[in-house]
């Protein structure tokens, strides 16, 4: 078995608005520590991929903050002690500073985060 702390999960991406913290956990799944500050739009770095929106499924908790999801013509907002599922099709935007806690299939979350670090 497996555990991590935000602070033992090695970093991943950063930048200005986001930083991605990620670590393999086990079962084919990675933890992702993601903080996102205020207007943060992932929208720019996902363009590229499928329908540019995320095309990886996440299960997680939102600790601190909201943030909406954008979903092809539809969205919604997750808000500090809301667990989800994230489909595979969607955007993440951050409303206020927020802070969740992300688990997905590692090689699909690999390929996202490879192509995010590509349009820094």
């Amino acid at each position: 078995m497996t555990s991590t702390t935000r602070d033992e999960t090695p970093v991943a991406m950063q930048t200005d608005d986001a930083e991605l913290r990620k670590k393999e956990i086990g079962g084919d799944l990675t933890v992702a520590f993601i903080r996102l500050v205020k207007g943060a739009d992932m929208g720019p770095g996902l363009k590229g991929l499928p329908d540019d929106m995320c095309p990886c499924p996440h299960w997680g908790y939102v600790v601190k903050g909201r943030l909406k999801l954008r979903t092809g013509d539809d969205s919604e907002v997750y808000e500090e002690g809301q667990a989800f599922y994230w489909a595979p099709g969607h955007v993440p935007e951050a409303l206020e500073d927020c802070d969740f806690v992300d688990f997905s299939p590692t090689k699909d979350f690999d390929q996202v985060i490879s192509h995010l670090t590509s349009q820094a």
